[in-house]
């Protein structure tokens, strides 16, 4: 079919784009009107057809493909392209390239919009039993985690994922796949099972120790990689986990919960819990090539609140390694004594600020003897803390003692892990 052809059907009817003002359509009697304009009756008389010149019906065909000519005009110059194939094929180029400058909109569902719509059910009705409010973020990101996971097939559970965190000077990764990174959040989120006395997911096949050395037994428990099977006792554990915290109250989150090394209380191990859990969700995402929204403001705070708050003791322990300078005049500042501080400012919703404690982790933070200034944006020092941004990138300003700056960058690195 030519291409005056496969316009032949368009004659003597403007094309619609949309139902603005520029929009026409055939009205009864063989009239034409723009929206918003009301039919004309069939006994008044059609004003006469434009009789216009070739170049001038030419010029027009770029209003006509944005449906910006007058009726008069659309009518000329859509008879005109019954006629003229020239005209007809470039006015075909024309509506494709309109059709491009229209934004395409994605048929997936906004992420927000489970959100939204629980918090206007419970703001209807708030729940029996309810969550405590500093296991809303864990209970959020789990959530957030398994609606990603829902649809996925078995090439997206098999998809390569490289964990990565840093260790000492540098970075480290291991390289897994999608049902590897949930295996490895159910291994660690068992020591939060455990304390609770819930079921763990080891079931006596490896140490309690360690997040690695759980996560390590837990992959090398099985005689295949994990698969998308992994996704049930997963999610099992986080329901059962919620569940439990709200009926008991976790010891108002006092609980003491084992690391390995060091131990969180409850509600703090359930902030840490929470973050990983959006970090992989993130590294899942990529995998698959999704995009995927960070938390909550207000789960986000609380998230760089409890890395704040773990800065010192990191400190310490990296100056006891020989990896972060010594002490002012080489002696610890007394305990819940003022001592040289760096001022953390974390930009964004989820940010604030935070004075850190250089010399010893019982010191406490002033801006009296403030000596270094150092901002982020509150996505990019979580991105710092999960260990998949360097030090070098992170900060968006610096002021003051750079060596000071350095440790504390340094320090908010190592609180990653894998």
């Amino acid at each position: 079919m030519s291409d005056a052809e496969h316009l032949r059907p368009y004659a003597g009817h403007a094309v619609p784009y949309g139902d603005g003002p520029g929009a026409y359509g055939p009205v009864p009697g063989g009239g034409r009107r723009t929206a918003g304009e009301k039919t004309t009756p069939a006994d008044t008389p059609l004003p006469a057809p434009l009789r216009l010149e070739h170049p001038v019906l030419t010029s027009l065909l770029g209003a006509w493909a944005l449906a910006a000519c007058s009726a008069e005009e659309t009518a000329a110059v859509e008879d005109h392209l019954g006629a003229c194939g020239t005209c007809a094929d470039e006015a075909r180029r024309l509506r494709e390239a309109v059709g491009l400058l229209q934004r395409p909109e994605s048929l997936d569902l906004d992420p927000g919009l489970r959100t939204r719509v629980l918090a206007g059910c419970l703001d209807r009705r708030p729940p029996r039993v309810p969550v405590p409010e500093w296991a809303a973020a864990y209970d959020a990101e789990t959530a957030r985690l398994d609606a990603l996971l829902q649809d996925f097939g078995d090439a997206e559970w098999h998809a390569p994922v490289r964990l990565r965190w840093f260790r000492d000077e540098g970075g480290a990764s291991r390289r897994t796949t999608v049902a590897g990174v949930i295996a490895h959040l159910l291994a660690v989120d068992g020591l939060v099972a455990v304390a609770l006395g819930l079921d763990d997911p080891l079931a006596g096949d490896g140490p309690a120790g360690t997040p690695a050395e759980r996560t390590e037994a837990f992959w090398g428990a099985s005689r295949f990689p994990p698969t998308r099977s992994v996704r049930g006792p997963w999610r099992e554990q986080t329901h059962a986990v919620v569940r439990t915290l709200s009926f008991t109250g976790g010891g108002h989150g006092t609980l003491p919960v084992p690391y390995g090394g060091f131990e969180l209380p409850l509600r703090d191990a359930l902030l840490d819990r929470a973050f990983e859990c959006w970090v992989h969700a993130e590294d899942i995402a990529e995998a698959v090539d999704y995009p995927y929204a960070p938390p909550a403001p207000r789960h986000l705070h609380g998230m760089i609140d409890l890395a704040a708050r773990m800065l010192p003791g990191v400190l310490a322990e990296r100056r006891r390694a020989g990896l972060a300078a010594p002490a002012a005049g080489r002696h610890l500042a007394p305990a819940g004594r003022p001592g040289r501080s760096v001022r953390l400012e974390i930009e964004g919703l989820g940010g604030g600020e935070w004075l850190i404690p250089l010399d010893s982790p019982a010191a406490v933070g002033s801006a009296d003897h403030e000596v270094a200034h150092v901002a982020l944006d509150d996505v990019e020092f979580c991105r710092l803390a999960a260990g998949h941004v360097s030090p070098e990138e992170a900060a968006a300003g610096r002021q003051g003692d750079r060596a000071a700056i350095t440790d504390v960058l340094l320090a908010a690195a190592s609180l990653s892990r894998m």
